[in-house]
């Protein structure tokens, strides 16, 4: 049977009232890219379901113009309507948009947790990390406790110069819930996988996360 992902993006829009934000498009559009060229079935949804606000796109990226231009990201499903027991995996795409929405919806947290717990990949890249810091399995524990990441850094959020701006730094809220935060090199691709999690740190490493996540399902194939 054919493995299904679900690529899950932010509807929140406003980078704390200093400029315009959504989910960030490559982020999203490399691994739908990745995932369909590998023979999965990809679905898209976010928060609030419909067209979500696109922030850092380049229409001169193939990829990218596909993925804008797709039923898939015209018309999102809304992440309440998702039955999770579909998925093999969920990949939470990133863009500053997902500081806002992501940590407290509890329809972030029902998906990835039962996607985790039927023995899925739980995946996610940049900003979309924030779908973990309150993501906590069945017992309660978080599933990012005890376990390496990787996310945007604080000093590439300095570099982004919104530091003062985001509600929280992301790698400090994910090692207060437990996790060992594992830097790469400002800007270029930085990949963690530890058992079933996988975790970029920033755009350059969402397409070497979908990668990752290709292989995961290869290994759970039969």
């Amino acid at each position: 049977m054919t493995k299904r992902i679900l690529i899950t993006l932010t509807s929140h829009d406003d980078l704390g009232g200093v400029e315009k934000t959504g989910y960030y498009v490559p982020e999203a559009a490399h691994p739908w890219e990745i995932f369909r060229k590998a023979g999965f079935d990809v679905d898209v949804a976010s928060v609030r379901g419909g067209e979500p606000p696109q922030d850092g796109y380049d229409p001169a990226d193939p990829a990218q113009a596909a993925f804008v231009a797709s039923p898939e990201q015209r018309n999102t499903l809304r992440l309440a309507d998702v039955d999770a027991s579909r998925y093999d995996a969920v990949l939470y795409a990133g863009g500053h948009g997902t500081m806002w929405d992501f940590p407290d919806d509890p329809d972030v947290i029902r998906v990835g947790r039962e996607v985790y717990e039927r023995g899925g990949v739980v995946a996610a890249v940049c900003h979309g990390p924030a779908a973990l810091v309150n993501l906590t399995l069945s017992d309660g524990s978080y599933l990012v406790a005890g376990r390496r990441v990787a996310a945007f850094t604080n000093t590439e959020e300095e570099l982004r110069g919104v530091a003062h701006v985001v509600p929280f730094l992301l790698a400090d809220k994910l090692a207060e819930r437990g996790a060992r935060h594992e830097p790469g090199d400002t800007w270029q691709a930085q990949v963690v996988v530890d058992g079933r999690l996988a975790t970029g740190q920033n755009p350059a490493s969402a397409a070497p996360l979908a990668e990752s996540v290709v292989g995961l399902l290869a290994e759970r194939r039969g």
